[in-house]
């Protein structure tokens, strides 16, 4: 019996814990969204490892895609606002 079939899966699993932890505690906004997005598509990947692609897609669509896409136009209008500020 060998461990190497379950390695992408433990690798899967520390890099979905790794974009979590990145995502929660990054103290800017843009590497937060960029490591939020990163997370979402990583689990759509173990979705598509648990033989589930309607969940994976649906999570890489709006998770990762739409949700991603929308936190990315709050970043820069914060951005802009501050800008304004004298």
């Amino acid at each position: 019996m060998t461990l190497l079939p379950l390695a992408p899966d433990v690798l899967l699993g520390v890099a979905l814990l790794f974009t979590a932890w990145r995502a929660l505690y990054t103290q800017a906004l843009f590497p937060a969204v960029v490591f939020f997005v990163a997370f979402g598509m990583l689990l759509a990947l173990a979705w598509m490892r648990l033989q589930a692609p309607d969940v994976a897609l649906a999570e890489a669509a709006i998770g990762a895609g739409l949700t991603g896409a929308l936190l990315m136009a709050a970043v820069a209008r914060l951005r802009g606002r501050d800008e304004d500020r004298p």
